[in-house]
């Protein structure tokens, strides 16, 4: 597969790409009465849920930082990241018109998928950001290590979404199975809790989930002002590159036998 001519003609798609973010992002809240709202209170409900669960009941440490604001500092990249990979999950066979009927690069529908929940994710950020002025969490240069973070969880995103969009086309299964099989990766990734919990003799298998990185990158960028663990970070990174680059090809592989089979 040539990955830079598809990589070429998908950014020559750009129009569409982004006209699909609009559609998907439109339709999400069209005739919501609180519209984009929801965008703020799904992770601020969840929030209060874990405060109380993990905080008040099961007394989960949160490295001396309010449990709040430790909870919420997680949940905003976590929900992208599930929110992103279920969408694209079932963006392919979602827009069996489309697909059926218009010759364009395939893979505009997954990354699309995952974009229009980038949005969600900028809406909730400001509500972090007065977060930070309650909590007294001062800006510091620590914060830029939240765009490699963001980038190696978006190549991740990008490379599972494209695999299970693809597999999707000929197992439906998967959409039904995708909501349960991300609650199990929240609950294996440190999003309610620290990693410092975990015990020891676990730690090895546990480090192999690459959002455990990525979710404890983003507390120490931001609430601990301190560097990643750039070693485990670029591991993820290399690992996730590589994912993506397999999921493409795959995916270009299958694109062929979408539309006898949706």
């Amino acid at each position: 597969m040539n990955m830079w001519r598809h990589l070429r003609e998908l950014l020559a798609a750009r129009e569409l790409l982004f006209a699909l973010v609009r559609r998907d992002v439109l339709a999400k809240y069209k005739q919501a009465f609180m519209g984009v709202m929801w965008a703020i209170l799904q992770p601020l409900v969840l929030m209060v849920m874990f405060t109380m669960v993990f905080s008040r009941f099961a007394r989960v440490p949160s490295e001396g930082i309010p449990y709040t604001i430790f909870a919420y500092t997680a949940l905003l990249p976590w929900g992208f990241f599930a929110g992103g990979i279920a969408a694209a999950c079932g963006s392919i066979v979602g827009n069996t018109a489309l697909i059926t009927k218009i010759r364009m690069p395939t893979e505009v529908f997954p990354f699309s998928a995952i974009l229009a929940r980038g949005v969600d994710l900028a809406i909730s950020t400001v509500v972090f950001i007065g977060m930070m002025l309650i909590y007294h969490v001062s800006p510091n240069m620590t914060m830029l290590w939240v765009v490699p973070l963001m980038l190696t969880q978006f190549l991740l995103m990008a490379g599972i979404g494209l695999l299970l969009s693809s597999m999707a086309v000929f197992y439906r299964d998967i959409n039904f199975g995708i909501g349960m099989f991300m609650q199990m990766w929240m609950f294996a990734s440190p999003v309610a809790y620290p990693i410092s919990i975990v015990p020891e003799r676990y730690l090895g298998i546990y480090m192999l989930n690459p959002m455990v990185t990525i979710m404890d990158g983003y507390r120490k960028a931001v609430l601990h002002a301190e560097v990643p663990d750039l070693e485990r970070l670029g591991v993820v990174f290399v690992a996730a590159s590589i994912l993506f680059i397999f999921s493409y090809w795959f995916f270009k592989h299958q694109e062929g036998k979408f539309a006898d089979l949706i």
